[in-house]
C-alpha cells in the first residue's frame, strides 16, 4: 500500500480542541478516520517547529489518502500538506525507465 507523510498545523480552534481533548485522543481520532478508509498509522508524533504534528500513513490508494485530507481540511481544525512517499525499490524502477524529454531551451 502506498505510505504518505501528513504535515499538520492546528488553527486556533484546533489548538483549543487538542488542550480540551490530549494528544492520545487526537491520536484516536485520526487512526479512526484513517481506518475508516482501510489504511493505518505507522507512525504520529506531535512536533516544535515548522509543524504540529506528522504522520506516516498507509492507505490502500490515493483516493483514500485524499479523502482523509479532504476530511481534515474540512474540519477547519487544522491545515496539513501530505507528501507521497516513495520506497528506494520504486526509485530503482523510476531510475531504468528511459524518458523522451528536452530541457527548456535545447
Amino acid at each position: 500500500m502506498p505510505k504518505y507523510l501528513l504535515q499538520v498545523n492546528y488553527t486556533k480552534e484546533g489548538v483549543s480542541g487538542l488542550r480540551k481533548e490530549g494528544g492520545s485522543a487526537r491520536r484516536a481520532a485520526a487512526e479512526q478516520l484513517v481506518k475508516s478508509l482501510g489504511g493505518s498509522i505507522e507512525s504520529f508524533y506531535y512536533a516544535f517547529g515548522d509543524n504540529d504534528a506528522v504522520c506516516i500513513i498507509e492507505m490502500p490508494d490515493h483516493a483514500s489518502m485524499s479523502a482523509a485530507a479532504l476530511a481534515i481540511a474540512a474540519s477547519g481544525a487544522v491545515t496539513g500538506k501530505t507528501t507521497v512517499l516513495i520506497t528506494p525499490e520504486e526509485v530503482d524502477a523510476a531510475v531504468k525507465k528511459t524518458p523522451n524529454y528536452r530541457a527548456p531551451g535545447q
